[in-house]
């Protein structure tokens, strides 16, 4: 057992890839379930330890691909408005982040099975290219539609590359350490925060948002060829139970077909998938506007999609013999706990971050860099904050108090958002910066805590799978939250530049502004009647955004002495790792 000084990067022979054995041409039968055990659904952990060198280098290509997909993400956020401004549809923003986090949360699942099934390696090459893809049609869109379909080939390229990031370093590191690794991709965003508007800012001055978003076909697959190199030099790659699948060489195609049908859960992924789809399409095609929720189809599609739910539960927890969501997981209300507050989360900041841009650009009068900057905040002082945390959690061995107060933290962040809502004073813009940067910072005490505390509770072969759900869930409060967002924006917006700027006699004005904020406002500068009546109607919404997010916090705080608090462990699984599947949670009240 290490000791209080063990490093964090722990050495060959303390972490191992559990259920992984390596592509070293050796005899299999040393590192793989044996004959009498071929037929059980865990996989049993490796006896193989990475080497120091192949450690170090998959945790380098993590931090590549990382830095890459992150720059891409920030400045890509920024060129979307100004593309939907361009077709003139700014008003669609709120439809393309939902329709992003409905197929984000729908292909975290089935990602999270085939990253066991098919191999890790073997996802990432087909994540780059279905990025790099969607990137391409983007870049080159002629409409609104074909941007849309862009960015959901994007959104699935890049939701399986955050996935598999996720579940290597789970695989290298053990729990006491995967808190500080996790944010090993994550470093990037530290820089990244300072240059993208910069960056930005250049791109837009010297060409325009295609070339933003198209050179970045070249920049992420060069990034991505360490990873894949790293991944294959450490013997990631193909079946994580290669014993099974050798077997399955032996016996009849139809046997082998029924073995893969139930290893991927396809029934439960199924439901999941479609439980998804139907109940967030609708926030999606909704497009924030409250007349079209009397739509019979969208009420049908939500009913359908609580079904399909119900039926998932009912399927994982009585009938699929390899489930995606093992019972025990199921009843652990610690990790429902850990669940319901990322959702929160994710769904309180999107519900504030949604228009942020164009807040900062229009009611703060702030630069393209400085707007650009300021939306990096949160993950960057999460990031930095998350560091600090994970290295006070490496000597603590706990993570429910920081997650308590990181909930606590954020209340504060959104309650200073609603003090500040808009202003061109210099109080007003940091009070702005003050509570993005806090609101950062209670990001690093709950994001990834969160996560951590769901893999501690599953064993070692369900660890991807939850992963994957965690993900998915969060991407769930995401697209709640733009949704959110997206009626708050349409439905008061448009009636409050109207009414502010009845004075003057242009009647096509408001509209013009609430379409293309960005081609109209600059005409208007600070300190005229009109600019001055844009502003104090976009502060208007900025408060209803703020103050819808503070109320989201009051849940969280509710469900937060239900989270577990276990002592993390040296192992890569921490007290999930004894329990029985069909225990209940009374055996483990010490706890919780």
């Amino acid at each position: 057992m290490a000791t209080e000084t063990t490093p964090l990067v722990a050495e060959p022979d303390i972490v191992k890839t559990a259920g992984w054995p390596r592509h070293n041409g050796g005899d299999l039968s040393k590192h793989t379930s044996t004959p009498s055990t071929a037929t059980s659904t865990a996989p049993e952990e490796s006896s193989v330890a990475l080497s120091a060198f192949s450690h170090a280098f998959v945790l380098i290509g993590t931090l590549l691909i990382g830095w890459s997909y992150g720059l891409d993400g920030l400045l890509r956020s920024t060129y979307q408005s100004y593309a939907a401004s361009e077709f003139g549809k700014h008003s669609l923003l709120a439809t393309i982040n939902v329709l992003r986090n409905v197929i984000a949360a729908a292909a975290y699942p089935p990602a999270a099975k085939l990253a066991d099934v098919v191999g890790r390696l073997e996802l990432t090459v087909v994540s780059v290219v279905v990025y790099v893809a969607g990137t391409a049609i983007q870049a080159t869109s002629t409409s609104v539609t074909w941007f849309i379909v862009g960015a959901v080939l994007y959104q699935i390229g890049y939701t399986a590359i955050i996935l598999l990031v996720e579940v290597v370093i789970a695989d290298i590191t053990s729990m006491r350490s995967r808190l500080f690794l996790s944010y090993v991709p994550a470093v990037p965003f530290m820089v990244n925060a300072w240059v993208s508007g910069d960056i930005a800012s250049i791109v837009m001055r010297n060409t325009t948002w295609r070339w933003g978003i198209g050179m970045w076909c070249v920049i992420y697959t060069a990034s991505a060829v360490p990873m894949l190199i790293s991944l294959y030099q450490a013997g990631l790659y193909g079946s994580i139970d290669r014993q099974h699948h050798h077997k399955m060489g032996v016996v009849p195609l139809h046997q082998r077909l029924v073995h893969a049908f139930h290893r991927l859960d396809v029934v439960g992924i199924g439901l999941a998938v479609t439980a998804l789809a139907l109940i967030l399409t609708p926030l999606a095609t909704a497009g924030g506007h409250l007349s079209r929720w009397h739509d019979p189809a969208a009420i049908a599609s939500l009913t359908l999609g609580c079904l399909c739910t119900v039926g998932f539960v009912y399927w994982e927890s009585r009938c699929a013999k390899i489930p995606l969501m093992p019972r025990y997981l199921l009843v652990d209300r610690g990790v429902i706990a850990a669940l319901a507050i990322r959702c929160l989360l994710n769904l309180a900041w999107a519900v504030q971050a949604n228009y942020l841009y164009t807040v900062l650009i229009v009611a703060f009068d702030f630069s393209v860099a400085l707007a650009t900057q300021v939306t990096a905040f949160f993950t960057f002082f999460g990031v930095l904050s998350g560091l600090v945390v994970g290295a006070i959690v490496y000597q603590t061995r706990r993570l429910k108090p920081f997650i308590l107060l990181g909930i606590i933290l954020l209340a504060a962040s959104f309650s200073i958002l609603i003090w500040f809502h808009s202003g061109t004073s210099t109080a007003a813009r940091n009070g702005m910066l003050a509570a993005q940067a806090l609101l950062g910072v209670a990001a690093g005490f709950c994001a990834y805590p969160t996560q951590a505390l769901v893999q501690s509770a599953s064993k070692r072969e369900h660890v991807s799978a939850m992963t994957g759900i965690y993900l998915a869930i969060f991407n769930i409060g995401s697209a709640l939250g733009t949704c959110i967002a997206g009626v708050i924006w349409s439905e008061v917006l448009p009636s409050t530049l109207e009414d502010n700027l009845s004075f003057q006699q242009n009647s096509t004005l408001a509209r013009s502004i609430y379409q293309s904020p960005f081609d109209v406002v600059p005409h208007y500068p600070v300190g005229t009647p009109i600019r001055s009546a844009v502003i104090t109607s976009y502060g208007k919404v900025q408060v209803l955004l703020a103050a819808t997010a503070l109320g989201l916090c009051i849940p969280m705080v509710a469900i937060g002495p239900w989270l577990s608090n276990p002592k993390l462990s040296e192992t890569q699984t921490g007290y999930g790792d004894d329990r029985e599947e069909e225990n209940d949670d009374e055996n483990d009240d010490d706890t919780h």
